[in-house]
């Protein structure tokens, strides 16, 4: 298919153009007319480019792109190694960061809710992002830890009572911590987000929510799948994930 196809295709299944975001979503680096290949990674990492450009891939979709708000806008270091990599071989980036999160089939909210059985109620937090609603069969927080760790294949670090049943969960994959208040309004038993910051502990402590930091890359590795699989199956696209294990 055409590129512009696929941007526009994109633009309108995840809606970008209602997300008041911190970088450009869509296309950040323009390559080929033509995709017939594309890989999908969560981060536009030099490992990410140099894997999926070696498979040969005409458009690599990735969550966390470049252009963030505040950066230092040169092109130089280690930003100007990966767009040159980008713009030597004509393969085109393509980022899209909170319309992937917020998505209520494809993203990384939804896919996440998925994997680890809750059922969404509703949704809450910036541009309704983040998700709130029961878990399918109700556990202790232990046993829900030992069910994060599975399905992530990562140990989370929890702060809460291990004997606690858990029956409400709030969630937002990634760097979310801020929401942790605004969870505790919802009424969670327990709070999933990809990192903690120090005042998490003393929210969780003296609430009695559990505060669960399952890792900002194994809550974001999902969504970017789901589109990357959504497009092959759509459009007869050849199509790849390249994983970098990280455990922030």
């Amino acid at each position: 298919m055409l590129l512009n196809e696929l941007i526009d295709y994109n633009a309108t299944l995840l809606q970008t153009g209602l997300f008041k975001d911190y970088c450009p979503n869509g296309v950040q680096v323009e390559g080929c007319a033509e995709v017939r290949r594309i890989a999908a990674g969560v981060s536009a990492s030099q490992y990410v480019l140099d894997a999926a450009i070696a498979w040969g891939a005409d458009a690599i979709l990735v969550h966390h792109g470049y252009f963030w708000r505040n950066e230092d806008a040169a092109l130089s270091g280690i930003k100007k190694r990966r767009i040159a990599k980008l713009l030597i071989n004509d393969v085109s980036l393509l980022a899209y960061h909170l319309p992937l999160d917020a998505h209520p089939e494809l993203g990384n909210n939804a896919q996440l809710g998925k994997l680890l059985g809750l059922v969404e109620h509703g949704r809450f937090g910036e541009q309704n992002i983040a998700c709130f609603g029961s878990l399918e069969h109700p556990r202790t927080l232990a046993q829900f830890s030992q069910q994060i760790a599975h399905g992530l294949q990562r140990t989370p670090q929890v702060i809460g009572d291990g004997a606690k049943t858990i029956r409400k969960v709030a969630w937002c994959s990634g760097g979310a911590q801020s929401y942790f208040e605004a969870a505790i309004a919802q009424g969670a038993d327990a709070y999933i987000t990809g990192e903690i910051s120090e005042q998490n502990f003393h929210f969780a402590q003296e609430s009695g929510v559990a505060f669960i930091a399952a890792g900002h890359h194994a809550t974001e590795r999902h969504g970017i799948q789901a589109l990357g699989e959504h497009l092959s199956a759509r459009f007869g696209l050849e199509y790849r994930f390249f994983d970098q294990a990280n455990p922030v």
